[in-house]
């Protein structure tokens, strides 16, 4: 990422693919960088406007198969796979800087012979840029860290959050014995930048919740895994094993409410949506300080979103007030902010279960801790969507942009992204009055399985009345998005997973509210003056 020749050289390739591809030609860019993170690559293509994949050379065997020596070095393989150029896109752009000279198109020359069945009549030319260091002459290797001599702590601190007995992860990373028999997996993962799952660029932020391990962080756990896992100088046996911690994460609830009857899952499929309403009438409006979705059985559970309906109502963005997703964390305002569930309401879930190979059940329970302190503030949100968009067939990188205006000067909480299967990448922009848009949250490389929000601290974000919330997002409707249902499809929006959406949540406080709500922490309503 960080070669000036590169850097100059892939706009060029995005402006130039689009009319190849037209004509039946693949690109792909490849980021050998050794210190380069996942999400960072993904950041740069979306910032220079790629629309052709963009991958990561994590085990080097791009490198061994190809054997490129400098960075942006361009191969060229034919039909039958067999590479026939290998070289500069032109000499254009030098280390030096970039030339105004006339030069030859030495990459288009190349696939206009392999288009038209002819031998390539330059096959070879010199590539000028950036030295690539080979992963074998990366780093010089000590004694591993052992597992008592901090390790543990970088485990449990990072990863036991979420890989602990009885939460949402497939296996618990409590012990030595736990992390020991992954630690092939968690060397893999770590040094891939798929975990701890965090999918903002550094561009963004910082967030109150973010997961990025440092690179210290993520030197030891591989150095560790690497090193054959040693534990140290104490026993194994001596380290305790955790129970499961039956708690609640908001600590203890005002009010519990349970799904009447167990939702029983097939062994094999897609589930559809289930649509799952909590059996309790909210007979005043009631104030709500913390609140967390909990699955009974949560391997089942894909996401679940929270809303508040009026009875005989339907499902509106408007009412929307949080979410239960894998690494996600509950929702707690702190005290002097609450939501509001309106009197005569319910609480329903849009609940997205996946199949297991085994028959399965899961009962969600809701729970609600109401304000001890005054409330000021009412947390609110704008759902920033379109519903009324097609993404072409085929299409690697179809934008669609959604904006809303804030009525009032604000104090930003945190953002939620939302889209399918398909959705490739979002950016959060604000543009306030007489001011430029700035990013206030890109997520470059969008992953449905990881819907996480992006609170910040308190007070940190401002935003003047009429400032624009504006959504861009861009889709992956291609044969090579490994999750699309369906390349051949058109595609709109829709509720299932097989078709699209665009939401962008946007929640925050108005400044300088001053509500002054004495609020009856046993149920939620306002005491009487």
């Amino acid at each position: 990422l960080d070669c000036p020749v590169a850097q100059r050289v892939l706009p060029r390739l995005a402006e130039m693919e689009p009319a190849w591809r037209a004509r039946g030609v693949q690109f792909l860019a490849v980021d050998v960088g050794p210190k380069d993170e996942l999400v960072e690559v993904a950041a740069r293509a979306v910032d220079q406007g790629v629309e052709f994949p963009f991958a990561r050379d994590f085990d080097g065997g791009v490198l061994r198969a190809l054997t490129p020596a400098r960075t942006p070095e361009v191969v060229v393989l034919d039909g039958e796979k067999k590479l026939v150029y290998r070289g500069r896109v032109d000499a254009k752009e030098r280390l030096a800087g970039t030339s105004p000279a006339d030069v030859r198109a030495d990459l288009a020359e190349a696939l206009e012979d392999v288009l038209a069945k002819r031998l390539v009549r330059v096959a070879t030319t010199p590539v000028d840029g950036c030295k690539i260091t080979p992963p074998s002459a990366r780093a010089a290797k000590g004694p591993p860290p052992a597992w008592s001599d901090g390790v543990r702590e970088i485990v449990l601190e990072r990863c036991a959050v979420c890989h602990a007995r009885g939460k949402s992860a497939p296996f618990p990373l409590e012990t030595w014995n736990d992390a020991s028999a992954k630690a092939a997996m968690i060397a893999e993962v770590v040094e891939q930048g798929r975990m701890p799952p965090w999918f903002a660029s550094r561009a963004s932020g910082p967030f109150a919740n973010e997961r990025r391990l440092s690179s210290l962080e993520r030197a030891a756990l591989v150095a560790w895994a690497e090193g054959g896992a040693p534990f140290g100088d104490a026993a194994p046996e001596a380290e305790p094993v955790p129970e499961p911690a039956d708690v609640w994460r908001i600590g203890a609830p005002d009010l519990v409410l349970t799904v009447a009857a167990s939702t029983k899952l097939p062994a094999h499929g897609v589930v559809p949506y289930k649509y799952l309403i909590l059996p309790h009438v909210f007979a005043a409006d009631t104030w709500v300080e913390a609140v967390e979705i909990r699955p009974s059985n949560r391997r089942v559970v894909h996401h679940a979103n929270l809303a508040w309906y009026q009875i005989g109502g339907e499902f509106r963005t408007d009412n929307f007030i949080t979410g239960e997703v894998p690494g996600g964390d509950a929702m707690d305002l702190g005290p002097g902010t609450a939501f509001c569930i309106p009197k005569g309401s319910v609480l329903g879930l849009q609940a997205h279960y996946v199949t297991t190979g085994v028959e399965e059940e899961d009962r969600i329970s809701v729970a609600l801790r109401f304000p001890r302190a005054t409330v000021q503030r009412r947390l609110r949100h704008v759902a920033v969507a379109d519903t009324r968009f097609t993404i072409p067939p085929e299409a690697p990188a179809h934008r669609v942009t959604a904006e809303r205006a804030l009525d009032v000067d604000a104090d930003g909480v945190g953002m939620f992204v939302h889209m399918h299967y398909r959705g490739r990448d979002m950016r959060f922009e604000a543009e306030s009055p007489g001011a430029a848009a700035r990013t206030l949250l890109l997520v470059p490389n969008y992953h449905f399985d990881w819907q996480l929000a992006y609170p910040w601290k308190p007070g940190a974000e401002r935003f003047a009345k009429g400032t624009v919330i504006r959504c861009t997002a861009h889709y992956d409707n291609s044969p090579f998005n490994p999750f699309n249902p369906d390349p051949k499809r058109a595609v709109r929006f829709g509720e299932e997973t097989t078709d699209e959406m665009l939401y962008g949540f946007f929640f925050y406080t108005a400044r300088g509210e001053a509500l002054g709500l004495d609020v009856d922490p046993a149920t939620g309503v306002v005491r009487a003056r």
